[in-house]
């Protein structure tokens, strides 16, 4: 399942970073460009906390959390055998690691770094496409899992399996 999982959480990846590094170049004046009027636009917003700032004194702990996170899931997709799952864990691994790297890698510190937020929500929250992935991720998590997709792959029906023949 890693040939298919290791390009969609890539492309998350690059795209969480990619949108972060443009928002960083065009907003980081302050600016806010309205997208749907008031009710989606773009601001720059450096985020300590997870969502809706939660948290914004223990950073650390959302780094820890992502470790784990990222570790379990790239652990399980390596059992993977469903298609709908390994895109599903993908997405999630994407996002994940997308937030991640912000927390390594930026101010103010390692394992301590801010978020880069910029999808303003109408004033309710401000997120990123690794958000989003996160989002995505876990709704199909749940449409899945209630539509009986198994984990092991294609799951065998009671009539297609072979009889038992004595000899």
């Amino acid at each position: 399942m890693y040939r298919l999982a290791l390009p969609i959480t890539l492309a998350v990846i690059l795209m969480d970073q990619g949108t972060k590094f443009w928002a960083e170049q065009a907003l980081a004046d302050g600016q806010r460009i309205p997208v749907i009027g008031d009710f989606l636009s773009f601001v720059l917003v450096y985020n300590p906390g997870a969502a809706f700032s939660f948290g914004t004194g223990n950073t650390w702990l959302f780094t820890i959390f992502s470790i784990v996170v990222i570790s379990a899931i790239s652990y399980v997709l390596k059992e993977c055998r469903s298609r709908a799952w390994g895109i599903t864990l993908a997405v999630i691994l994407g996002g994940a690691a997308g937030n991640f790297i912000d927390r390594i890698f930026r101010d103010p510190s390692v394992g301590q770094g801010h978020v880069v937020d910029f999808i303003n929500y109408n004033g309710w929250f401000v997120g990123n496409i690794a958000d989003i992935a996160l989002v995505l991720g876990v709704v199909a998590l749940i449409i899945i899992e209630l539509r009986g997709i198994p984990f092991g792959g294609v799951e065998q029906r009671a009539e297609d399996e072979p009889e038992n023949v004595e000899e």
